[in-house]
């Protein structure tokens, strides 16, 4: 049986020698293999591009959650050292009336400042989603035209 396929195997590489591939057969495979690779070039220039733009949009995300979180600790720290003050205050008053009047000092100005904070807050997270959804849309629509020529 090992002989028999042996022999077989042999006769069909020997023939195989000399078999030849039709030309048009041929000329449709060089073609399809041509095209095969301009598309893959494109959709790999197009894949590199979307790569890019995800980079290009996580980072004006991210540098935009990193303005707010600064802004945040700032306040939080501007807003700590006034009421460490403030108790300073507090604790050297030499009357009930003096600390009752530097509490209400103290609450007032940081109602006003609260107030100022929230507004300069909002202002910015404003700024920052006006900014990520500009370049969200450029973004997009850089996409959209590689998109069309690919």
């Amino acid at each position: 049986m090992h002989d028999q396929f042996k022999r077989q195997a042999e006769q069909f590489l020997n023939a195989a020698k000399d078999a030849r591939i039709p030309e048009n057969l041929q000329a449709f495979a060089v073609d399809s293999v041509s095209k095969s690779r301009v598309a893959f070039d494109k959709l790999s220039t197009v894949a590199k591009d979307q790569a890019q733009v995800a980079e290009d949009l996580a980072i004006a995300t991210q540098a935009g959650a990193r303005t707010i979180g600064g802004k945040l600790i700032e306040n939080t720290a501007k807003n700590a050292h006034a009421v460490f003050d403030a108790a300073e205050a507090i604790a050297k008053a030499r009357t009930l009336p003096e600390a009752m009047q530097l509490q209400a000092q103290f609450m007032q100005q940081q109602l006003a400042i609260a107030g100022a904070q929230t507004k300069e807050l909002f202002d910015l997270s404003t700024r920052v989603a006006q900014q990520t959804f500009e370049t969200l849309n450029a973004t997009a629509a850089k996409s959209f035209d590689q998109m069309k020529k690919a």
